[in-house]
C-alpha cells in the first residue's frame, strides 16, 4: 500500500504531495514541527504538542490558518489511511506561499506517518556516549526555544556526532551554560536529585521533559530546574536524554569522560520505567 500523508486539505500519497515554490517555510524556514509517538493507534499528550506548536506560532508570527481540532482530526485520519497503531508521526507547518497577500494566505499543513521504530534496546541496557557540540547556542535568537523548521545546525551537529559513533550532541550557549541536545532535552542526577536547565536558558519545552518532571513531582524525586554548567555535567551521578521517541536514554560517556559508573544509574532506569508505564496507560485510552 503506497503510504499516504496529510496536505493542507486532503490525503494524498506521499509521492504526489507538493508545495509551491513560494512556500516560506521552503524558502526561510518559516514553519515549526512536532514529531510525535503514536502506540495502540492513540498519540500521546497530543494537546502538548498542539498547544507548544500554536504558542511557537503566535509567539513567531507564523499564521496557522487552521484550529486544532483540525489538525487532530488531520492527525488520526492519516493514521487510518496509513493502518497504523505504532507510529513516529510528524506535523508541519509553515505561512503558506509569500506569492499570495498576506490576508489571503493559507498556511501549510503537512502530516506524514510511519511504522514506529524504536532505538536500539543496546542503548538502554548499556548506554550511550555523547559529545559536546562544536557550535554554542545565543540565548539572544528568537527561534531558540522553539521546534522550528529552520534546524540546519541541529543537523550538522547531529551528523557530526554520528561520524563519532555518538548518540548526541549536547549545546552549550555563548555564555557557558549548558542547554540541551540537538533533538533532546537533558538531565543530570547528582545526589539522587534530578536537574535540569530551566526554559529560560533558552531550552525547547519538550514534551518528554515535562512528562520527567511531572513524573518526578508525582513520585516525590527531587527536581531541580537549574543554570548548569559543564562542571555539573562531568561530575554528574547519571545523565539521560528525552524526547518522546527516545523517552529516557541513558547516557553513559561525555566524550572520552566516563559518567558515574559507567552504565545506565538507578534512577534513570526508574524513571524510563515510570515513562513507559505513563504512556502505556495514557495510549491505552480511547481518544
Amino acid at each position: 500500500m503506497a503510504e499516504k500523508v496529510f496536505l493542507n486539505d486532503k490525503l494524498v500519497e506521499r509521492d504526489r504531495a507538493c508545495v509551491s515554490v513560494s512556500d516560506s517555510g521552503l524558502l526561510y524556514g518559516a514553519g515549526l514541527f512536532e514529531t510525535m509517538r503514536v502506540q495502540n493507534g492513540v498519540v500521546f499528550a497530543l494537546k502538548d504538542h498542539l498547544d507548544r506548536l500554536f504558542f511557537s506560532a503566535s509567539k513567531l508570527a507564523i499564521s496557522i490558518t487552521c484550529d486544532k481540532k483540525y489538525i487532530a482530526d488531520a492527525i488520526y485520519k492519516t493514521l487510518k489511511a496509513n493502518k497504523l497503531k505504532d507510529a513516529r508521526l510528524r506535523l508541519t507547518v509553515t505561512g503558506g506561499s509569500i506569492s499570495v497577500p498576506e490576508e489571503d494566505r493559507k498556511s501549510t499543513v503537512l502530516i506524514t506517518a510511519t511504522e514506529l521504530t524504536p532505538y536500539p534496546a543496546e542503548y538502554y541496557n548499556k548506554g550511550v556516549l555523547v559529545v559536546l557540540s562544536p557550535f554554542r547556542q545565543n540565548p539572544a535568537d528568537p527561534t531558540h526555544g522553539h521546534k522550528t523548521t529552520s534546524c540546519f545546525s541541529r543537523m550538522l551537529a547531529l551528523r557530526q556526532a554520528h561520524l563519532k559513533r555518538a548518540a548526541e550532541a549536547l549545546w552549550f550557549t555563548v555564555d557557558g551554560r549548558l542547554a540541551e541536545g540537538c533533538i533532546s532535552n537533558v538531565f543530570l542526577v547528582k545526589d539522587d536529585t534530578l536537574l535540569t536547565a530551566p526554559i529560560e536558558t533558552p531550552v525547547l519545552a519538550g514534551v518528554a521533559r515535562k512528562t520527567v518532571c511531572q513524573l518526578a513531582v508525582k513520585n516525590s524525586i527531587e527536581l531541580e530546574e537549574k543554570t548548569l554548567s559543564i562542571d555539573d555535567l562531568l561530575t554528574a551521578d547519571e545523565i539521560f536524554l528525552t524526547n518522546v521517541i527516545m523517552k529516557a536514554l541513558p547516557v553513559v560517556a561525555v566524550e572520552k569522560h566516563t559518567v558515574g559508573e559507567g552504565k545506565a544509574g538507578k534512577l534513570t532506569k526508574q524513571i524510563l520505567k515510570l515513562f513507559d508505564e505513563f504512556v502505556k496507560t495514557e495510549c491505552g485510552r480511547q481518544k
